[in-house]
């Protein structure tokens, strides 16, 4: 996919992987939705690029119908299309199992799941007209390596099903030229970790084997290589630092 004129919509991007995802892409050369709960940090986001021609802000929760169409209405009335998605808006806390109530399994269904499901299902007969795309979703590396540590059933269920959602939108859509991957990450760092209580988090750095957490820029270059690389579809790619490959003895 050539970068000059493609048009890629980000949710989840007024923080933490969000920004840095937006900046990379901005920085290469692409044209930006970004979108998000909070309108002010949107634009804190934006005021940073100098071409406004090709960033637009739309606020808005990724769970709610009526604002996901805004998203999609206001992405094709600045720039005419969509070329590629990526579903970053997530949210994630840990708490026992056996504390876990319906509304708290909603909230994760319906933001992490339902959120990237539709907003999807929205996008995808766009790419189908112009012959192709790119759907980027964000999962998780925990939902195939677990910590009893972090319990976390409840996004983590949400997670798993964005990961199968992946593989089976690539064998739907694959036909079309769309291209669908999820990005698993590691302990990355970012702002969420502290409102989860964790003060320092390069002290979770030992729970990959490169022994240090992962940035932002990590994320955001292989958002951009799955958006331009156009052979790589139906996989989950772990971005974790050997999270998942194995663990350090002593």
């Amino acid at each position: 996919m050539s970068i000059k004129n493609t048009v890629v919509i980000v949710t989840g991007a007024s923080s933490g992987m969000g920004v840095s995802i937006a900046e990379h892409l901005y920085q290469a050369g692409y044209a930006l939705a970004l979108h998000g709960r909070d309108q002010q940090r949107l634009s804190a986001v934006a005021a940073g690029f100098d071409d406004k021609s090709r960033v637009i802000t739309v606020a808005g929760d990724v769970a709610i119908e009526t604002d996901r169409a805004k998203l999609v209405a206001a992405t094709l009335e600045a720039f005419g299309k969509v070329d590629a998605l990526v579903n970053n808006a997530g949210i994630f806390s840990p708490k026992p199992f056996l504390e876990v109530t319906e509304a708290d399994l909603d909230q994760y269904l319906s933001t992490n799941l339902k959120g990237t499901y539709f907003l999807t299902q929205k996008v995808i007969p766009l790419l189908q007209q112009q012959g192709g795309g790119s759907v980027i979703n964000m999962g998780t590396v925990l939902v195939n390596h677990a910590l009893g540590g972090v319990p976390a059933t409840a996004p983590i269920s949400s997670k798993g099903g964005i990961h199968g959602l992946t593989v089976q939108l690539a064998a739907e859509f694959g036909k079309d030229n769309i291209r669908v991957n999820t990005i698993a990450p590691g302990i990355i760092r970012t702002p969420m970790h502290a409102r989860n209580g964790i003060d320092d988090s390069d002290s979770l750095a030992g729970l990959h084997l490169l022994n240090r957490i992962g940035e932002g820029e990590h994320i955001a270059t292989m958002v951009e290589q799955l958006i331009s690389n156009d052979f790589v579809s139906g996989t989950i790619i772990n971005v974790d630092g050997g999270h998942v490959a194995g663990h350090h003895l002593g």
